[in-house]
């Protein structure tokens, strides 16, 4: 067992050597926070990373923990294409919980690893910019309500959270010129940051191992792929539903300046470590341009 244990530091030191210094852009999603175990693994790696040097951002969303409050005050959440249709009331209890609850729970057991994390919104010294996003369907242009789409990422805020030794954590709530506030999806919010930094990589924690050509079937996971293998799939009709709209979020967020991209099971303890510092890895791997993959 102590064999094991060396073998595998020994496996991680030239990863800790080769992302020192470098920025990695995690998105941390709200199905994964109901399990205690996996939330309690996420800060224990976040706090590990940190302590190697890796300059760490987290983006949080919280959809569950929204849909419970709500349902409590027995309003219902409709979403159209994955977005959650959003009036005046509700982008105002979407920013209480996401801003307050969750962002400070996270930010507080961080720092009780001995990290300066700082809990911040998007609204936060405009650091999320953006416009009321629609939908288009069949030509069709429809009014989801507050719901946000990015302008513009406050690039100086981040850098200096980071050259100072903040690690931030971002709530995913935009505001425009004219101070209306927007719920943002985790999602684009990560990839629009990790752009806008050129970092490292960006990793989205989800509630799939990775992407499968076939989801019934283990044997077709893919554990690297890039962005023209993508687009292919999903021509073909390989890659469908829910993980369309995620994988063009990736392509795009590849195409702006983000060296790969990770999707990983986060509800696997430590599959953050696994993915980042073993050679096998845990998800699928995300490349950018004709870079080979499967």
């Amino acid at each position: 067992m102590n064999e094991e244990k060396a073998a595998l530091l020994m496996e991680a030191l030239p990863y800790i050597k080769e992302f020192k210094g470098k920025t990695f852009v995690i998105k941390y999603g709200g199905s994964i926070m109901k399990n205690e175990n996996s939330k309690k693994a996420f800060i224990e790696d976040v706090a590990l990373m940190n302590l190697v040097g890796i300059n760490v951002i987290i983006v949080h969303g919280g959809g569950p923990y929204i849909s419970n409050f709500l349902n409590k005050l027995e309003i219902e959440s409709n979403f159209i294409d994955g977005l959650r249709v959003t009036d005046k009331e509700t982008v105002e209890l979407v920013e209480m919980i996401l801003s307050s609850k969750i962002n400070k729970e996270i930010a507080s057991k961080l720092c009780a690893h001995d990290i300066s994390a700082v809990g911040i919104s998007g609204r936060d010294s405009n650091l999320i910019k953006a416009k009321k996003k629609y939908i288009f369907n069949n030509n069709k242009k429809t009014d989801i309500g507050y719901v946000g789409e990015v302008v513009s990422i406050n690039e100086k805020l981040l850098l200096d959270l980071i050259k100072n030794n903040h690690l931030p954590v971002i709530s995913p709530i935009g505001c425009d010129s004219e101070g209306n506030i927007y719920n943002v999806n985790a999602d684009y919010a990560a990839s629009s940051i990790s752009s806008c930094l050129k970092a490292e990589k960006l990793i989205l924690l989800t509630d799939v191992k990775g992407i499968y050509k076939d989801l019934n079937d283990e044997s077709t996971f893919i554990s690297s792929i890039n962005t023209e293998k993508i687009k292919e799939y999903i021509k073909s009709g390989i890659i469908k539903g829910g993980m369309i709209p995620k994988l063009e979020c990736c392509i795009d967020a590849l195409e702006k300046g983000t060296k790969n991209i990770h999707l990983i099971d986060g509800r696997r303890e430590h599959s953050l470590l696994l993915e980042i510092f073993t050679n096998e890895g845990m998800g699928t791997m995300i490349e950018g341009g004709n870079k080979n993959g499967n």
